[in-house]
């Protein structure tokens, strides 16, 4: 019999795994999230189940299926190896996996043969599932896969956590998982200056059950820095050090730790023993890049700066940047971290070119694009003397409503240059529209008023103006 695509594709929908949890390639460098899950698998024998099952889907997003099936094929090992007792329980997910690559491949019997293997039992495991159980290690192996994915998926992370724990409250790993994620969302809210949840007592949580998990105790310390409480959170840095001093991961949040506390030198040393371990990470090129970037500003400061050292600190900055952009184009952060260590060194054409490759790309997030502006307005600012460039890219970044702390750094600059330029005589019609849209755009209607009402007063033929106007007039 054959067996039609279209009929297929209704159970494949109803399975639990990778291709039904909506992770978007657009979200991640593929390359170096195979990078990453083959340095976990190395340090971390112990989740290779899931990290074979992650490494199938990449694979696949990569077009090589065969590979990916190998991949499945170690899953299976290692599920057989350990959990000989509930292979049908522990393997949904790969067989899920199986599936869906088959069906790609357009192998349809094979992927049915999976289907069947999937919803047989779960039949078996619960008298009303047909192929979708809700199991708490599924829902944890979901939020593990959609971690890896970054940060518009961590709320996703964290709910698949908490579903995991409702059933197994004290589990080790669905513990870890949701300190992680709720560590993650932290540093977004930051960021974002939305509301913050403090994960610390989930940190605590996850390092009693789990005591010879050094990247939690190097999350725990971060956060306890986050807090202000640094000697605390030293003494959890050190007791990690002695435990894994060759774990990378671990080694890479250390170094944050005294990056933060700007003992720069420490944090470098700490960064290259990482790298010597794991040569391709782009995360531990771009905390390099930082470190030298602050080293040479450290320099700058001083009275008498060493020129010839703070160019080799700030070739050091760039060689490690450059790296993260050829191997991550999404990593969107460090094209502005390279386009200021090129303006620290004056080097102002080599950072236009690199602001310019970025403004020119189109598959920035609402939150990124902020950032990028407003870190090229500060650069026509401060680098270039070109106030009116400033104030063009300051406004670009306002119209972006999403609250963020680029764009609350964005709103004074541009209202301090409008209001200086206005109050010393200087300021013209064009100015004082201007200054009527930026509090417009911060939702201050009485104010943007007024300023409007003095720009058609000095520039009476103004449509901008006017409708600008007779708009905010009709909304009070």
């Amino acid at each position: 019999s054959t067996i039609s695509k279209d009929s297929l594709k209704t159970s494949l929908l109803q399975l639990e795994c990778h291709f039904t949890w909506a992770l978007l390639k657009k979200h991640v460098s593929l390359e170096v999230l195979e990078e990453t899950v083959l340095d976990h698998i190395k340090f971390f024998i112990e989740c290779e189940i899931r990290d074979y099952n992650m490494l199938s889907y990449v694979n696949h997003l990569k077009n090589s299926n065969e590979e990916a099936l190998k991949n499945l094929k170690k899953a299976e090992e290692a599920i057989q190896k350990r959990h000989p007792d509930e292979i049908a329980r522990r393997s949904l997910v790969t067989w899920g996996n199986y599936a869906w690559i088959y069906y790609h491949m357009q192998r349809y019997e094979e992927a049915q043969t999976y289907i069947s293997k999937v919803e047989n039992s779960c039949k078996n495991l619960s008298s009303t599932a047909h192929g979708k159980i809700q199991l708490p290690e599924i829902y944890a192996e979901q939020g593990w896969a959609l971690l890896r994915f970054g940060g518009n998926y961590f709320e996703r992370a964290k709910n698949c956590f908490e579903n995991a724990m409702k059933s197994e409250p004290d589990n080790p790993d669905f513990n870890a998982g949701y300190a992680t994620a709720m560590y993650r969302l932290e540093g977004n809210a930051q960021l974002y200056g939305k509301e913050i949840t403090p994960c610390l007592e989930a940190l605590q949580q996850a390092v009693k059950l789990n005591p010879n998990d050094t990247t939690l105790l190097a999350l725990l310390a971060l956060e306890l820095q986050r807090l202000n409480r640094d000697n605390e959170g030293e003494r959890y840095i050190e007791e990690g050090l002695q435990k894994t001093p060759d774990f990378p991961v671990f080694l890479r949040h250390a170094a944050n730790f005294y990056r933060k506390k700007r003992e720069l030198n420490k944090a470098v040393e700490i960064l290259k023993k990482a790298l010597a371990l794991t040569p391709k990470a782009v995360v531990l090129h771009h905390q390099l890049g930082l470190c030298y970037k602050f080293k040479a500003l450290q320099l700058k400061k001083t009275r008498y700066p060493p020129q010839e050292q703070m160019e080799d600190l700030m070739q050091l900055a760039i060689f490690h940047f450059k790296t993260v952009i050829d191997k991550k184009p999404i990593f969107f952060s460090a094209y502005s971290d390279l386009a200021s260590t090129y303006a620290i060194g004056k080097r102002y054409e080599e950072a236009e070119e690199i602001y310019q490759k970025v403004l020119q790309r189109n598959d920035l997030d609402c939150d990124e694009k902020q950032q990028i502006y407003f870190n090229y307005g500060h650069f026509q600012h401060f680098h270039m003397k070109s106030e009116s460039k400033a104030i063009k890219y300051y406004i670009e970044c306002l119209k972006i409503e999403t609250d963020s702390s680029a764009r609350r750094r964005s709103s004074e600059a541009v209202e301090a240059l409008l209001t200086e330029k206005i109050e010393s005589g200087l300021g013209d019609a064009t100015d004082i529209g201007m200054l009527g849209l930026v509090h417009n755009l911060n939702g201050r209607k009485q104010e943007a008023i007024e300023c409007y009402e003095k720009a058609t007063a000095l520039d009476p033929n103004n449509e901008e103006y006017l409708n600008a106007l007779a708009e905010l007039q009709l909304s009070i």
